[in-house]
C-alpha cells in the first residue's frame, strides 16, 4: 500500500484541522522544518510586505477610508430631505403664527369699534360727519376755505440766438450744445 496523505488513517480522521496544525505536525514527524514550498522552487529574495490591516473583511486601509466616506455621503444624503423640509415647515410655521397675531389684533380692534357703533349717539355723529347727515328742520352751512391761486408758471422766452429751430433741434439730436 502506497504511503501518502490519503492512506494515513491517522490522517483521514482529522478532516477538521487548520493547515497551521498540519504543518505543526509535518515538522514534528520530519524533524525538520518545512517552508510549506514545493521541493523544485527557490525562496524569492524579496519579501512581500504583510499588510497589518488584518481587519474586518481583509480590505486594505484606503478601501476602509473609501467605504467609510460613502457610508458618510449616504447618511448625510438620507437626513438632508428630511432636515430641508423640517427647516422649511418651521418657517411657514412662524410666518402662519405671525399672521395668527396680526389677526387676532385685527378681530380685536374690529369687535371694539363694533361696540362703539351699538351707542346712537355714535352712530348719529359718524353719519354727520362722515357723510354730511342732518335732522329734519335744521339748516347744513357748509364753509369753505379759500386757497390761494397758485400763481402762474413764468412764460419761458424763446432763445432768440439767430438759431432756426430746425437747426437747434438737429443740433440736440446730436449732442451738440448751443
Amino acid at each position: 500500500m502506497p504511503v501518502g496523505r490519503a492512506s494515513d488513517p491517522q490522517r483521514r480522521n482529522r478532516r477538521g484541522e487548520s493547515p497551521a496544525e498540519r504543518r505543526g505536525e509535518r515538522v514534528r514527524r520530519d524533524g525538520t522544518r518545512t517552508s510549506g514550498r514545493r521541493p523544485g522552487r527557490q525562496a524569492s529574495t524579496r519579501s512581500r510586505p504583510r499588510s497589518s490591516t488584518g481587519g474586518a473583511f481583509k480590505l486594505s486601509s484606503t478601501r476602509r477610508a473609501a467605504g467609510l466616506a460613502m457610508l458618510v455621503c449616504v447618511m448625510a444624503l438620507s437626513v438632508s430631505v428630511p432636515l430641508r423640509t423640517y427647516l422649511s415647515q418651521r418657517a411657514e410655521l412662524a410666518q402662519q403664527d405671525q399672521q395668527q397675531a396680526e389677526l387676532t389684533q385685527q378681530v380685536r380692534e374690529l369687535e371694539q369699534r363694533k361696540a362703539e357703533l351699538s351707542d346712537p349717539a355714535q352712530v348719529e355723529a359718524e353719519a354727520r360727519a362722515r357723510l354730511g347727515y342732518v335732522r329734519p328742520g335744521e339748516t347744513p352751512y357748509i364753509v369753505e376755505v379759500p386757497t390761494e391761486p397758485a400763481a402762474p408758471p413764468p412764460p419761458v422766452a424763446p432763445a432768440e440766438d439767430g438759431v432756426p429751430w430746425y437747426e437747434e433741434l438737429w443740433n440736440s439730436v446730436m449732442g451738440k450744445g448751443s
